[in-house]
């Protein structure tokens, strides 16, 4: 869970960098989940319930997905691992989250090109590999942080 909690700091200072750079104004991945569950419930959602969400998976169920995974990644230190975990959950956003919400496959709806999907990768590679390098430095691997060797 700690490892996820470092994850999720890395992503909420990249979201706090694009709002504070005024990058991707029309793109707004929790104000879209706030609107959706809004629907979906029938009634007004807390804007602070999608980033209570958000936090609570990235802290504990990816945090305990990827310490269950952990061996079976790909790669040989926590850098790469945290790396493929992250493509894995990019591609499962792409696909999953942003159709749900009704923003096409990668927020390819927003009509702003590649964009929108280029920082969601960003934003979940911060995530991802920010969580594996603590993982690593968590569970006595600090040796593998980058190494390449088995």
């Amino acid at each position: 869970m700690a490892a996820g909690l470092c994850g999720n700091a890395a992503h909420s200072t990249v979201m706090f960098v694009k709002r504070w750079m005024g990058w991707l104004p029309t793109f707004h991945p929790y104000r879209d989940l706030q609107h959706g569950l809004s629907d979906w419930l029938g009634g007004a959602v807390h804007p602070t319930v999608p980033w209570a969400m958000s936090f609570v998976n990235g802290t504990l169920v990816l945090g305990i997905l990827f310490r269950s995974t952990y061996h079976l990644l790909p790669g040989h230190n926590a850098v790469v691992k945290g790396f493929v975990f992250g493509i894995m959950g990019w591609i499962a956003m792409g696909l999953f989250y942003f159709p749900i919400l009704g923003r096409g496959p990668f927020a390819s709806h927003l009509e702003l090109g590649a964009l929108p999907a280029a920082f969601s990768l960003a934003m979940v590679l911060a995530y991802s590999v920010f969580m594996g390098i603590a993982f690593s430095m968590l569970h006595s691997e600090p040796g593998r942080l980058w190494s390449t060797s088995g």
